[in-house]
Formats: structure tokens, sequence, C-alpha cells
């Protein structure tokens, strides 16, 4: 019988460790690595620029590397549930292999998709590959629901044998043997559109500062395990002025668009502190931001409202403010606060910063400041943060506003003090928002302080040439505790100050 495979990338864009694409090629005589992209949705879905932009490169790094193969990427306009016929047909496929998608709207798609495929007879061979652990098994371990406490989550996850090791690079000879004839038009037919194909106009679209791939993921993570000296200790980094600038190590990015595989990450973490630590069994910190990835993963793959409040039995029911004109003020870096403005103005720039930027922009938004939902930061987010997922970026807002996961809501960052910690300089702040250049370091976190004849001296001017503060911190936030009080005093399972662990003392990132 004559095997025909189609490999359907989604998320897994590398040819490294990828369980699904190896069983595509496993006796079969052809293979067509296919990418669905559907116009329409490129129009229409908040996702902004950079994002775009990043997923193109990671797709055209993927047709190179395919092309070294003797075969190539096809990328197809539609939606999967009207390509995937058409496909069957024309190619008289046989086998159809993916990896297995955890969210909810993913196992919805991904199963009348299947339902499809046998229809066509058309044999359906889905593999893990995007999470370390089977997310069920841990739920299972759980009394069948999800571990809603970060404690909870690694207790059960220490008694789970280590992930499967990750499979090596699809090779030369694997290829050869299922050898798929590129027709000359591929091109005209198949090709990864540019921006303006799909809609965005890039005059005045600043280079980027992330550029999407495997090749450059597997690049950045070997340059990330050269970092040694972090592995060593089992202290968290310090952040200073350097840590919030974009890093030629990170790795969140491929992580999310699955350039770079999570196995492949936590073994050569877990291989290389054994070595520096002479073969001591490294503690699950290690593996902090990986860890709160599969947390947040698991808490939402069986709730399809995980990215609301309404509807979300984990989510703590805050009556939040509607203030669309300063929701837009928050996310345009228009609030008056520098240090908030400039890290909202990097976002939007390059598509990343640090994390303790997104706690400090996270928390000013919803109970800090605004007291505006973590549904409107989560959307932002998803618009701009190359890499916001469903799982992760709707369950860092609600932990972060204290929704779920974490109730320790009189812990509120200092939209002066905070950043002034961080960045002692205040160079950060010259840099995303030059109009402060000028301004010494005493004032230039709080520029409406300076004195009048200093800020016409620096040539910007409080409530002229850059905002007023849109609220009083001190205030805002003293009357947000409140509010979080008796919203939790209404809850029958809120016992007083919560035991969870502070997340900044339990969480190792790594990545960021």
């Amino acid at each position: 019988m004559v095997v025909n495979s189609v490999h359907w990338f989604r998320k897994g864009l590398r040819l490294h460790d990828n369980p699904a694409l190896q069983e595509a090629l496993n006796g079969a005589d052809t293979v067509r690595c296919v990418y669905i992209l559907d116009p329409w949705f490129a129009g229409s879905a908040n996702v902004g620029i950079n994002r775009w932009r990043f997923l193109l490169e990671a797709l055209e790094d993927l047709d190179s590397s395919l092309k070294k193969l003797n075969s190539r990427l096809f990328v197809v306009r539609g939606q999967p549930t009207d390509v995937f016929p058409r496909l069957f047909k024309e190619w008289n496929v046989t086998r159809l292999t993916f990896e297995y998608d955890p969210e909810p709207y993913g196992k919805e798609r991904d199963g009348a998709i299947i339902k499809m495929a046998q229809e066509f007879g058309v044999e359906t061979i889905v593999r893990n590959s995007h999470t370390l652990y089977n997310l069920d098994r841990i739920i299972e371990m759980n009394n069948n629901s999800p571990p809603l406490t970060f404690k909870r989550f690694q207790t059960i996850v220490s008694r789970l044998e280590l992930p499967r090791r990750p499979l090596p690079l699809v090779t030369q000879e694997q290829m050869d043997k299922c050898c798929t004839k590129i027709a000359d038009n591929h091109d005209q037919l198949y090709s990864i559109p540019s921006l303006e194909e799909l809609g965005f106009r890039t005059d005045g679209l600043r280079p980027a500062v992330w550029h999407g791939g495997e090749s450059e993921a597997l690049d950045r993570l070997s340059k990330h395990l050269d970092k040694k000296v972090w592995v060593t200790s089992l202290e968290n980094p310090r952040v200073n002025t350097c840590s919030l600038y974009a890093n030629p190590t990170g790795l969140s990015p491929y992580l999310r668009f699955g350039c770079l595989s999570c196995r492949v990450l936590y073994y050569n973490l877990r291989e290389l502190y054994m070595k520096v630590r002479k073969r001591c069994t490294p503690p699950l910190s290690l593996f902090g931001q990986l860890l709160w990835r599969e947390f947040f993963y698991t808490a939402a793959t069986n709730n399809p409202n995980f990215d609301h409040m309404d509807g979300n039995p984990i989510c703590v029911q805050i009556p939040w403010d509607q203030n669309p004109e300063a929701l837009a003020k928050w996310a345009e870096g228009r609030t008056g606060f520098p240090w908030i403005d400039a890290i909202m103005t990097q976002l939007r720039q390059e598509g990343w910063i640090h994390h303790l930027a997104r706690h400090a922009v996270a928390c000013f938004l919803t109970r800090g400041d605004l007291w505006i939902s973590w549904e409107s930061g989560m959307k932002v987010f998803e618009e701009l943060l190359l890499d916001a997922d469903w799982s992760v970026n709707a369950g860092s807002w609600m932990w972060l506003s204290c929704s779920a996961f974490f109730q320790q809501f009189f812990h509120c960052y200092c939209p002066v003090g905070f950043g002034r910690r961080t960045d002692p300089s205040g160079d950060y702040i010259r840099h995303y928002v030059p109009i402060l250049k000028d301004y010494p370091n005493r004032y230039i976190y709080e520029p409406w302080n300076a004195p009048e004849s200093l800020q016409k001296a620096a040539n910007c001017v409080v409530g002229v040439d850059y905002p007023k503060p849109m609220i009083n911190h001190a205030e805002s936030s003293r009357l947000n505790i409140e509010r979080m009080k008796q919203v939790y005093q209404q809850l029958s399972h809120y016992r007083g100050l919560s035991k969870l662990s502070h997340p900044l003392l339990i969480i190792r990132k790594t990545l960021c």
C-alpha cells in the first residue's frame, strides 16, 4: 500500500524533536509539510504586526531547512475544514500527522479534523511535544481536577517520571526515503506571504529585535547555556537595567511558536546543571518558567472560559471598572508615569518586556491603580507580546490581578519606587521615553515634581510635552486594596492572608 503523508505544522515550527513529523516520515512514500494560513484571520484577529512578522520569519526558516532536505513547506490559504478535503483528494493522502494541541479551542478544531479524515479514509496520528508532561495525567493525580496553586503543581510533578527525551533532528536520509516531487510553480501556489500581502502597512516599521525561526532559536539556546553562572547558584538572578532590554539569549517567543522544543531546553538545562554540580539532581526551581508554562496549560486545558471572568470557575468575580479612555492611555504608554510608559512603549515597539516589567504594568492596570479588568490587559498583550499564547497569557493576567492562583493582593508595585530600585539611573526610561532624556536621575521617575525651571531647561514641561500622572497612586492603591479585601471577605474559601509563597520567591525566571 502506498503511504502519502501530510504533516500539519501549527505551533511546532521545527525539525528537531518533532515526533508527529517523524511519524509522517515513518514508512511513507511521499511526505508534504503543510502550514494552513487563513488570510481573513490575519486581517481581523487581535494579533499585531510584530507577532505576524515573527511567524512569517519562522515559516521562512522552516522552508529553508526543508529545502536543504530536498523538500518544501506548503503554505495553503484557507481554513482547515475547507483545505483538507481538497488536499486529501488532490494528493491521495493516506496519513495525516500533527502535534497535540492541549488548549480547548485546539482540541475542538482537531477533533473535527480527525473526524473528517476518518470519512476520507485517512489515518490520523497525533503526538505530544508542545508540553513536557501529559496534562491529563497531572489532572488525574490531583483527583481529576487541575492543581490551582503552583506549590501543589510542583508536588505532583515531582512524583512524575521525567519528561520523554527529545527526538533528533530530521535527517536527509529520512527525507530521501519518501521523496516528494516539488512542482516548478510551487512558489506561485504555496509561497509564504509578505506582511503587505496580509494587509499590514510596513511604513515606518522598526527592524525586528526578535527574529523568528528554529535556526535562531537553536543559536540562542547555545548562548543561553553558555551563561553558566546562574545555573551554579540557587539564588534568583539579580534584575538590573540590562535585564530590561531584549537579550540575545531570550527564548520565550521560540517556545511559544514551537521553534524550540521545551524538552530540548529541559534536558539541556538538566544536563548542564548535573555537569556543573557534579551529577547532583537539579531542583524543580531550575526549570521555573517551563513549569509555570505547564502549570497554566494544565489549568486551562479543560476550561474553555479560561480567558474570561464570566463562566470561569477558577476566577474570582471582581467588579472591575469600565474605563476605555484610561485603558487606551495605559496601552499606548500615556499614563504620565515614565516607568509604566517606557514598558508599554517597549512592548509595542519590540514585542517583549521583562517578566518584572509585566508584573508592574499588569498591577498598575488592575488591582494597583486603574481597577480595569485583567481581560482588557490580556487582549493588549495578545496583540503585542510575541510569547503570548492563550493559556499562559490568560493565566498570567489572572495571577497578577489576584483573580486566581495568588491571593496576596496587599503586595502592590509602586509605579515610581519599583522602577527606581530596578534602574536607579533611569536610562531605560530615557531610551523608550526620549522626551524625558534630559531630566536628571532625581526626577526622571516623577517629572511632575521637578521645578518648572528644570522642566523648561529639559525641554519637557509636564502637562504640555509629557502627560501629567493620570492617577494618584497612593490614594488609588489604598482604595483598591480595600476593594480587594471586600471581595475576598465574601469568598467562603478565603481564610485571611494566603499561605501561598510569594511568586517572586518561588519562580526562577530563566527565559525572559
